[in-house]
């Protein structure tokens, strides 16, 4: 003889259903974290900025703790600042001696780029490094009201 169905079979059924979906979804995210933090890693972590008109210059100030002048690049583009910095973060007591399980201390960078609201004067820019911070001063160019005649060819 067959066995009845009870009244609740059903729900209890939909219930194992979603506690298998749910355990899942949870296993993927624990996965995609992982993946997302070895991503960062390989990245670079990003550094904080600040864009300042103080009227007649821009003045970047970025936040480069640990940074020696060495470490950092700047580049000016156009009316683009672009901003990298790459250190190798290894104590003296540290050796390459195979005792580590596990070390992700070792490089530490960043890369950031910041559009100017106007052009600037490129040989009169100025970038110092005082107690973890970096501040680029970015003299803007004068307005010119002179003319010029364009030949058309």
């Amino acid at each position: 003889m067959a066995e009845r169905s009870g009244p609740f079979d059903g729900i209890r059924q939909l219930v194992e259903r979603l506690n298998s979906q749910l355990e899942q979804a949870a296993r993927s995210w624990d996965l995609e974290a992982d993946t997302r933090s070895r991503l960062e890693e390989s990245m670079g972590r990003s550094t904080s900025l600040d864009l300042a008109d103080e009227g007649d210059a821009f003045v970047v100030t970025v936040d480069v703790p640990g940074y020696e002048t060495d470490d950092i690049e700047i580049r000016l583009s156009g009316e683009t600042l672009s901003i990298r910095g790459e250190r190798e973060r290894r104590t003296e007591h540290e050796a390459d001696d195979g005792t580590f399980i596990r070390r992700e201390r070792t490089v530490q960078s960043f890369s950031r780029h910041v559009t100017l609201p106007a052009s600037v004067d490129a040989d009169g820019v100025d970038a110092t490094v005082n107690n973890g911070i970096l501040t680029v001063r970015l003299p803007k160019r004068e307005p010119t009201d002179e003319s010029r005649s364009i030949q058309i060819e």
